[in-house]
């Protein structure tokens, strides 16, 4: 709301900062109804180190890389936030008959070609960590990450703020 950094006022600036911690909130608050990948954030634990110090072992994992390794899982248990939706008679009677049988789901990472398509967009580093994560734990595999937009710090800052976030107000 400031035309130049001359006009911002301690009132502007806490506005400003309220708007965002409110966006990254809502941000939050979309996953919050999962019960695999609700967070990014892992406060870690209290780790006693050389010399009696104490850290925090505090981690940031990204929710891309959550759903790739899950995906991409040797155990293969159900995922529990992702669900295959059925898209023939075959696939339908299968559903309705393991009310009944034993019948497993199939699991994404079956396929030999997995598919991603990242709403709001993707970074090129997101790709490559697709790329390597798919090649060290499903070789073989091939993968198609699409997405909406491919992102640029700026840009993706800029789509995080956009007033509104459906109809984005930048020039990507």
């Amino acid at each position: 709301g400031c035309s130049s950094s001359l006009k911002l006022t301690s009132q502007k600036a806490t506005d400003a900062v309220d708007d965002i911690f409110r966006s990254l909130r809502d941000i939050a608050r979309a996953r919050m109804h999962m019960k695999q990948f609700n967070s990014i954030y892992n406060p870690g634990s209290n780790t006693h180190q050389a010399m009696c110090f104490h850290f925090l072992q505090a981690s940031y994992k990204p929710l891309l890389k959550q759903i790739v390794e899950e995906v991409c899982n040797p155990d293969r248990p159900d995922p529990v936030d992702i669900e295959h939706m059925s898209s023939g008679l075959t696939d339908l009677l299968k559903t309705g008959f393991s009310m009944f049988m034993k019948v497993n789901r199939p699991h994404p990472g079956d396929h030999p070609l997995l598919i991603i398509f990242m709403v709001g967009g993707v970074t090129v580093s997101e790709v490559k960590m697709v790329k390597d994560l798919v090649a060290t734990r499903k070789p073989g595999t091939q993968v198609i990450v699409l997405s909406s937009a491919l992102l640029t710090p700026r840009s993706a800052i800029e789509l995080l703020f956009a007033t509104d976030r459906l109809q984005p107000d930048t020039d990507i």
